[in-house]
């Protein structure tokens, strides 16, 4: 199956409503359409332990695949996570999760005018 989508919320600076979760899937993992301003917020809806996501790199070195950055989301926690770079994870963002306790929303800043 493919990945699952995960919407992009643009802020604006009359307000929006916090985005929809999506809830993690760690068969089919995750993407998201990535602009460089766009940030993920991680909810860990466990309570007994700590959950990982990771964001892949899109690059190769030298025709090695990078290892994945990985962060670790606390037990009943919280985090916002990024912005990632379009040369370093492309204009599609690829998220894993390791279990369904983790609930994903991503937003984007506007380009400043």
């Amino acid at each position: 199956m493919p990945r699952v989508n995960v919407p992009v919320t643009s802020i604006t600076r009359t307000g929006v409503a916090p985005a929809t979760e999506v809830n993690g899937d760690a068969t089919n993992n995750h993407s998201l359409v990535n602009d460089g301003q766009t940030w993920i917020e991680v909810r860990n809806s466990g309570s007994t332990v700590a959950r990982t996501m990771s964001a892949i790199y899109a690059n190769t070195i030298d025709g090695q695949t990078v290892p994945a950055k990985t962060y670790s989301i606390p037990t009943s926690s919280t985090r916002r996570i990024g912005p990632f770079p379009v040369r370093l994870f492309g204009a599609l963002l690829l998220i894993d999760v390791d279990n369904a306790e983790l609930k994903l929303t991503a937003y984007t800043l506007p380009a400043s005018t």
